[in-house]
């Protein structure tokens, strides 16, 4: 018996389309990333990128849960002597919401090359629109709304 070791050009991509409006951050972050690292494949290895893309539609109305909405933030700084910058989640998500769902996935891929170019897989849009359709993304239900996760256990027990 043999053991195939999957390379980046057998990997064969698909598109999938996820409609931020019914997620909670990051639960839709955790499974898009494992989605970009191709994890839910049976022919993923970690040294290739045997991953899908991913078209995340509805950015703006992403939720979050507890009291992240208030007291979420995100630093970055200018470089600059004291230049630690402070944004709320509310300011963020009002301006770019785009860069909320990015960077929620950003910090679950691995910090290398190979990490950088499973983010450029991820196509994020504010709006309902997208410009993929070329593409025929595939629609993807994760699920992680506190009423689909709700009606799951209800569903089970």
């Amino acid at each position: 018996m043999t053991t195939t070791c999957a390379t980046t050009q057998r990997a064969a991509a698909r598109w999938y389309l996820v409609d931020a409006s019914q997620e909670v951050l990051g639960r839709m972050a955790t499974r898009v990333a494992r989605i970009l690292q191709g994890k839910h494949k049976p022919t993923w290895t970690a040294h290739a990128d045997t991953g899908d893309f991913v078209v995340v539609v509805n950015a703006e109305q992403v939720q979050v849960t507890g009291r992240k909405r208030e007291n979420k933030v995100y630093r970055y700084h200018t470089g600059y002597v004291g230049g630690l910058v402070t944004v709320g989640y509310e300011q963020m998500i009002a301006k770019h919401p785009e860069d909320v769902i990015k960077l929620a996935v950003r910090r679950m891929l691995p910090k290398t090359d190979l990490g950088r170019h499973m983010l450029s897989k991820l196509k994020v849009f504010k709006g309902a629109t997208h410009t993929h359709h070329a593409q025929d993304p595939q629609p993807l239900a994760l699920g992680t709304s506190k009423a689909a996760r709700t009606a799951k256990k209800a569903k089970k027990g």
